[in-house]
């Protein structure tokens, strides 16, 4: 390896450091301050250790709040979401991208224009079916509006796209239906782009604040997100800080996961063929 290669290699290395520990740097003064005491935490200029580990904040969000149910909650949500959100996606973006129907491009431009409305239009209709439907402060409630996603969808048929199509007339050739070449053949050649939309559905119906808080009240079948909000008064309490650890520890790792191992397949294969009717 030559000299301007080594040092090449040597100055992203340190910038990739660099970049890891600003992600975990804020997260570890966060762990640090919920063991810390009040005044403690407000001194000038702040100490990054504390003096001593102080539980008292721990015990009083375990007192106030039921974590141990909420946090039962969100990890049923979001796995619910996941799963349900990626075979939905799945099949649709295979449908999108290989099967000829009728109006095929009208209705994948009509899924496109969901990505160009604000989400907070859809709150009020969502909320009136989940109101018809009986489902006001229960768990279907939470995860049911997030079971598809346009963005899932969209992302996945660009993955579809880039496969060439003679794998699936080899296929067929063999003998194989159509859920044989989209479950053994085609799915794990997309995996990358499964693992990209698992991480974002993740990271989203854990972090999900807003429609959680429209439509439930019930602390027993809260999720984390809104459950963080009620203990946020006038005046933020250090009790709060105790909590926050406990909701990102599970999302830290997306900001360290590598994101070449979840597109490492074809680097170009999301946005090769962006326009919706390049068929």
């Amino acid at each position: 390896m030559s000299k301007s290669a080594s040092r090449k290699r040597l100055l992203i290395h340190i910038l990739l450091i660099a970049g890891i520990a600003i992600t975990v740097f804020p997260f570890l003064w966060m762990v640090f301050t919920s063991f810390k005491t009040l005044p403690e935490s407000m001194k000038i200029p702040p100490a990054v250790l504390p003096e001593a580990l102080n539980t008292e904040s721990y015990q009083y969000v375990w007192d106030v709040l039921p974590f141990g149910t909420i946090y039962t909650n969100t990890i049923i949500v979001t796995i619910i979401t996941v799963l349900v959100q990626v075979a939905f996606c799945t099949m649709a973006a295979y449908g999108f991208a290989r099967i000829d129907f009728p109006f095929k491009n009208a209705i994948f431009l009509i899924i496109l224009s969901i990505l160009m409305v604000p989400g907070q239009i859809f709150l009020i209709p969502q909320y009136l079916i989940i109101q018809k439907l009986g489902m006001i402060n229960t768990l279907p409630g939470l995860f049911l509006p997030n079971l598809f996603s346009a963005f899932g969808t969209f992302l996945l048929r660009q993955f579809f796209m880039s496969l060439p199509k003679e794998l699936e007339e080899a296929a067929l050739l063999d003998g194989c239906n159509r859920f044989q070449i989209f479950g053994k053949i085609m799915l794990p050649l997309v995996k990358p782009g499964i693992v990209a939309l698992v991480i974002f559905t993740a990271k989203f119906a854990w972090n999900d604040f807003m429609w959680p808080l429209i439509v439930n009240s019930d602390p027993a079948k809260m999720t984390l997100a809104p459950a963080l909000s009620l203990l946020k008064g006038q005046y933020l309490r250090l009790q709060q800080s105790s909590s926050y650890p406990g909701e990102a520890l599970p999302t830290l790792h997306k900001n360290l996961f590598p994101c070449c191992q979840a597109l490492q397949s074809q680097p170009s294969s999301v946005f090769p063929s962006f326009h919706p009717f390049l068929l």
